[in-house]
């Protein structure tokens, strides 16, 4: 067990380490964007300011592994130091080895989301998405390392590398942002600014984000099919696109879109496409964060959200993430301390119904030993995990590429373990 620390007095400290175990009481669609959703993660398990700013720290620290050069898949576990907040403020913990042969045990399942403990998020791993080539496998310590992120790290240890989030896909209705700043006004209380960017927060819709990601990565692994250079998928793609009649087409051939494959660290590995695209898929995760990050403008910005950030194109719905920096809310009352981001695992599944598709995630970094305690991993439908927190107001969905000799994206995912 570990030592519970009170909150902060002020009562405010709302942080939600990535998306953790608490279901808030009205998803997107059933709020229309209206106010701060309610409940937080401090509140609810007793995390005290000082947990926000470890995990912050740690997830800053993280984004090093996403850059030019530095990629997470080409750096050995002696390397993790290069992520590690402060000493004294890290007490991350890679989780030990699970048995090859050991079966999970029940996840707890509640309001759409099903809870376990990362030691036993493991065992299942193992024997549902551990396989390559078809050969059953143990998690490496590297891969654990990966993992006691937290929710980045679910996402890392099965996408493979750490994620750059550079082909991300997002839907803002354009007409219904216009009309409702023209047509309502500012609540009690609330300022221009925070009125803007509650506006602009409810204009995102994730469910039409997340079918517009899916859309594309279908039109991408059916160019992969059959195409054994890159050439050669690079032409099918175009062939699709006209099909399709998609504003993709007409993206400069040096953009992400086109460059994508051939900048994923496992395509050129020898034991995953091995430069081959027929021997890789399309698959998706998603990324929510803060719109606010410019640093040299406006403060107000900073609290309530930057109306006209990280908007998708209309035409494409590809959304520009070179400048996300993993910067998190700025309070705007004594005590508000505000998580950076959020990640969730998709993969591939075949299920149409959006709502039945299940989201892999976590609260927190892994800390048996610290206040916060140890990493849970929780498996989410996704009305539950595209509800959202006061924490963010963007929610990206983002395509990679993995070996098809992975499984970690199978076409079918059961929730839970029985």
């Amino acid at each position: 067990m570990y030592k519970r620390r009170s909150l902060l007095a002020v009562a405010t400290v709302s942080a939600v380490l990535c998306t953790a175990g608490f279901m808030p009481s009205v998803s997107h669609a059933d709020s229309g964007g209206d106010g701060e959703w309610e409940g937080s993660y401090a509140e609810t398990h007793d995390l005290t300011a000082e947990d926000v700013k470890n995990i912050n720290a740690l997830n800053r620290r993280a984004l090093a592994a996403g850059q030019p050069g530095n990629s997470a898949a080409e750096l050995p576990p002696s390397a993790s130091a290069l992520f590690r907040a402060p000493a004294a403020a890290d007490d991350r913990v890679t989780p030990p080895a699970e048995p090859l042969n050991r079966m999970p045990d029940a996840y707890r399942a509640y309001g759409g989301r099903a809870t376990t403990v990362v030691n036993n998020y493991i065992r299942k791993w193992q024997q549902v998405y551990s396989q390559r080539g078809g050969n059953q496998q143990q998690m490496t310590e590297e891969q654990r390392e990966q993992l006691s992120y937290g929710c980045v790290g679910v996402t890392w240890v099965n996408s493979g590398p750490y994620p750059t989030n550079k082909l991300a896909f997002a839907f803002f209705d354009e007409n219904k942002y216009k009309n409702d700043l023209e047509n309502s006004r500012p609540q009690p209380n609330e300022t221009q600014a925070e009125f803007e960017g509650r506006i602009a927060k409810g204009s995102f819709d994730e469910g039409k984000g997340f079918k517009r990601a899916r859309e594309v990565a279908s039109i991408m692994n059916k160019a992969l099919d059959n195409a054994h250079d890159e050439g050669t998928y690079i032409d099918h793609l175009k062939t699709e696109l006209v099909n399709k009649n998609d504003a993709l087409l007409y993206e400069d051939s040096r953009s992400n879109f086109y460059s994508a494959l051939r900048n994923t660290p496992s395509f050129k590995e020898r034991d995953g496409g091995n430069y081959d695209p027929s021997k890789m898929k399309a698959v998706v995760y998603s990324k929510h964060f803060w719109s606010g990050q410019d640093q040299r403008g406006s403060s107000d910005k900073r609290k309530y959200g930057d109306p006209d950030a990280f908007r998708p194109d209309q035409g494409t719905g590809l959304v520009d993430m070179s400048r996300d920096r993993n910067i998190p809310r700025s309070p705007a009352k004594a005590g508000e301390s505000w998580v950076n981001f959020d990640y969730g695992w998709f993969g591939a599944q075949a299920e149409a119904d959006a709502d039945k598709t299940i989201w892999t995630h976590a609260n927190h970094y892994h800390a048996p030993n610290g206040g916060m305690g140890p990493m849970n991993v929780y498996e989410s439908k996704f009305r539950n995990w595209s509800a959202g927190y006061a924490d963010f107001d963007r929610g990206t969905y983002v395509i990679t590429f993995i070996p098809k000799s992975w499984n970690t994206a199978p076409a079918e995912v059961k929730q839970g373990w029985q």
